[in-house]
């Protein structure tokens, strides 16, 4: 009994070894010369003519049988793919994670559908944007998002000063600098928001849809190890379209 996954390794080769001798078919069924043939014999008119050999060029392509040819090599194609989209519509398989049936029978056109779906959703949570490590977070539930503890930084204003470098005296005054003192002023409570995932989580989610990519997998080569019926189309459709 022949297998699905037989007979998907089966058909890429029926398919190339088609398209390769119906195009050579149909490209020497172009060629007049390839279809014509001729046959000419000379006759002198008196008997001191000229003999000559006679001619003749063979017809080396006849489309009758170019016809039946690509028939032959095309019945193969339709029954190979009739076969296999036939056994597609049957296979199917479960899809387990962790030994928890997720999705039961599912059919192994959908799990092909499915493995490209979770490839691109790995790359999508892949490049998910993660929260800054060096802050400590926490959820919000009110803001709906992820929220720092609260950090005080202090607001300082600069008040001139003055600095007596030499006292006064009778004959000079007193030598004075001024310069800038920056003073407390006040405190900024500063908290940060964001909308990132902590990277716990993305990895989590990582983890998950690599599982479900692996238990797709397992399915799709459960579900192709279906037993199958070779079916026939072929020689039907041929049979009517190249009929007398």
């Amino acid at each position: 009994m022949t297998k699905l996954n037989q007979i998907i390794a089966v058909e890429k080769g029926v398919k190339s070894t088609t398209t390769r001798r119906v195009t050579d078919l149909h490209r020497d069924v172009q060629k007049d010369a390839l279809l014509s043939g001729i046959s000419r014999t000379y006759q002198p008119r008196d008997e001191d003519g000229d003999h000559l050999p006679p001619e003749s060029t063979r017809v080396q392509v006849r489309a009758e049988d170019v016809l039946a040819e690509a028939a032959q090599v095309m019945t193969r194609l339709f029954d190979v793919t009739l076969t296999k989209d036939q056994a597609n519509t049957a296979a199917r398989a479960d899809v387990s994670v962790d030994g928890h049936v997720l999705l039961p029978k599912v059919p192994v056109t959908y799990l092909l559908f499915l493995e490209k779906q979770l490839t691109d959703l790995h790359t999508f949570v892949a490049k998910l944007p993660v929260l800054d490590p060096s802050e400590d977070w926490s959820f919000d539930e009110a803001r709906e998002c992820y929220v720092t503890t609260p950090a005080k930084t202090v607001r300082s204003r600069k008040v001139p000063r003055n600095h007596v470098l030499a006292e006064a005296t009778p004959q000079h005054p007193a030598q004075v600098q001024t310069y800038m003192e920056d003073i407390p002023a006040g405190d900024w409570t500063t908290v940060k928001f964001s909308g990132a995932l902590p990277a716990a989580r993305v990895r989590v989610l990582l983890d998950r849809v690599t599982a479900l990519q692996q238990a797709v997998k397992y399915a799709r080569e459960e579900a192709n190890t279906t037993e199958i019926t070779d079916r026939e189309a072929g020689e039907k459709v041929f049979g009517y379209l190249l009929a007398p």
